[in-house]
């Protein structure tokens, strides 16, 4: 017991607990709509989308997460702009954006000469210097994404699986979409400097991907992926005290190596059920 009780004993510790268990909560209620629209891509863009404003932030003395929420808005406008663009398709629009914002943070990056340190903050995060302040501002992220997600669910869910319909209904398609961006970027936003933004797909995009075979309905998708972003937490905090390994690596991988044993259980329990006498197709 003393292996599992050992490494939370610790304050700093334990913040970073709670700090992964918040960030795992709003990464699955953004996260589920991310992987029911395909929008992987675009999580990556965004996340890598913020390093202009924080890189710019942090050589002006300012906070790192207001330049990280300016980025995220240059990013969604831009998003949305481009996704009017009738000739244009979106994954180009996204890729272009991508490139040019995370240029511009390397641009930006490389006027100073003491950036390094912050740079591996930025992409990897320290989930062990949570602070008091920083659950605090997770906490509110997380009430304004429950809100934004419970306003939203209805044109979201018609947006995901049959957006003609959802203009048929009135519910205005194109500003749900840019309402889920917003979501999307408050997500990354709220966890990047816990996990850091190239970790951050970890938890936004596992939990609610290693959901999907078992869960009924989207909520029960958001409830799952929520309850394994937290187990993915706590066992990677332990396995980053006791192994010596980054913690906030260590529970990124972990998250994905549940997404990998949840799909292969998945298969396990298909192919058992498998009616007898049903040999299985070339599809399966």
């Amino acid at each position: 017991m003393e292996w599992l009780t050992a490494p939370f004993e610790a304050t700093f510790v334990q913040r970073a607990l709670w700090g992964g268990i918040l960030v795992s909560a709003i990464c699955a209620l953004a996260g589920t709509w991310v992987v029911l629209r395909g929008m992987a891509f675009l999580g990556d863009a965004m996340s890598h989308g913020l390093l202009p404003g924080v890189a710019l932030a942090a050589l002006l003395g300012g906070n790192p997460m207001v330049g990280a929420l300016l980025s995220a808005a240059v990013m969604t406008a831009g998003v949305t702009a481009l996704g009017r663009t009738p000739k244009l398709s979106q994954d180009t629009g996204i890729g272009l954006l991508f490139v040019g914002m995370l240029s511009l943070g390397v641009i930006i990056v490389s006027r100073s000469q003491s950036f390094a340190v912050d740079l591996t903050g930025f992409l990897f995060g320290d989930v062990l210097a949570v602070r008091e302040q920083d659950l605090a501002l997770l906490a509110t992220a997380l009430v304004l994404a429950l809100t934004v997600s419970v306003l939203g669910h209805r044109a979201f869910l018609a947006l995901a699986f049959d957006p003609r319909k959802a203009r048929t209904l009135g519910l205005r398609p194109r500003l749900a979409h840019a309402v889920l961006l917003g979501l999307l970027a408050l997500a990354i936003v709220a966890s990047f400097h816990i996990v850091g933004t190239l970790l951050v797909l970890g938890l936004l995009i596992a939990p609610p991907a290693a959901a999907l075979p078992w869960a009924r309905g989207v909520r029960g998708v958001m409830l799952l992926a929520a309850l394994l972003g937290t187990a993915a937490t706590i066992f990677g905090l332990l396995l980053s005290w006791h192994l010596g390994t980054a913690a906030g690596a260590t529970v990124s991988a972990l998250a994905v190596t549940l997404f990998f044993l949840s799909h292969l259980a998945s298969g396990i329990r298909h192919r058992r059920t498998r009616p007898a006498g049903i040999r299985p197709s070339a599809t399966d």
